[in-house]
């Protein structure tokens, strides 16, 4: 066990756990920026996970997989679709709850609930499957190999031969801060989360930034579905979001709904994640191992919420 923990192989198991859920976590960071709980993450990545496979193994029938340009191509027409298709459903959500008045968190649960089943129905229409897109001929996300780094022992293993959306996921948080602490619209969708009242006085659309931000969540959410059926693995398979949704609500709530404090938090989860996998190898019940990151969850949310009450305790007793 400590051997397995002290490898190479480990450190690339918390990337690969981590990607998901940074994804996720940025997607949470900018609805939350906004005003809005995004509980629809879980069927927002369950979705891309099923449209990614689907859209890739279209990509590969038109440009095919013969090369390495084409492979490539077929991955980007994927990956672009999938990523419009989450903006589509960030959208669609965006004009349940803004439009239509519908609950967000309730629209948030009628989503999830279509998700779950709306993949299984979908996947057999497409393919004639239930559990598993094992026909569908999807291309997988490429590796990115760094030559001199790659040459370096131990640092090299770890950097080069990544995922390429393991680096997308990364750049990702450094986008999403600039974004939403050194451009306009960042700040406006940081006034508007912060009040909206006071938002519109200065004549600032809070509907119009709010849909902006749930259109933005939703591509980012795609991106972690995508990497789940063309990164994490090579297929889509039913429930493979696995609460990754929840998660990273949790994560961005204990990062402050900051892409930088998402971060590190979305590296805990991770390496929970990593441990777990690690622990499939040893005599523990397998149902045991499962709960791992869940209850990683729920403990790390008890420590955030306890010191969030103790300084709240602090400034009432300063004033």
């Amino acid at each position: 066990m400590l051997n397995g923990i002290f490898s190479v192989e480990f450190v690339n198991s918390i990337l690969r756990a981590t990607t998901p859920i940074l994804f996720a976590t940025m997607a949470s960071a900018v609805a939350a920026k906004a005003g809005i709980c995004n509980m629809a993450l879980e069927g927002m990545m369950l979705l891309s996970a099923l449209f990614g496979v689907l859209f890739s193994a279209l990509g590969g029938g038109i440009f095919g997989t013969a090369s390495g340009f084409s492979q490539f191509a077929s991955f980007g027409f994927g990956f672009l679709l999938t990523v419009l298709v989450g903006g589509v459903i960030g959208l669609i959500f965006a004009f349940c709850i803004l439009h239509m008045k519908a609950d967000e968190i309730l629209a948030a649960i009628a989503l999830n609930l279509i998700a779950s089943g709306g993949t299984v129905m979908l996947l057999m229409a497409v393919a004639g499957e239930k559990g598993a897109s094992s026909s569908v001929a999807s291309v997988a996300a490429p590796k990115v190999v760094i030559p001199l780094i790659g040459s370096i022992p131990v640092l090299g293993e770890i950097l080069s031969g990544q995922n390429l959306l393991t680096w997308l996921s990364i750049l990702a948080v450094i986008v999403m801060h600039i974004f939403l602490y050194k451009t306009p619209m960042g700040l406006k969708i940081r006034a508007v989360g912060e009040n909206k009242n006071a938002a519109e006085s200065v004549g600032i659309s809070a509907r119009k930034i709010q849909y902006i931000a749930l259109v933005i969540s939703g591509m980012l959410a795609s991106m972690g579905g995508f990497y789940l059926s063309g990164g994490y693995m090579n297929m889509f398979t039913r429930e493979m979001a696995a609460g990754r949704g929840y998660i990273a609500l949790a994560a961005s709530s204990m990062g402050a709904d900051t892409p930088v404090g998402g971060f590190l938090v979305s590296i805990l989860f991770g390496i929970a994640q990593a441990v777990a996998n690690l622990m499939q190898l040893t005599t523990i019940p397998m149902q045991l191992i499962q709960m791992i990151p869940y209850l990683t969850t729920l403990i790390g949310l008890g420590i955030y919420s306890y010191a969030r009450m103790k300084r709240r305790r602090k400034l009432l007793q300063s004033e």
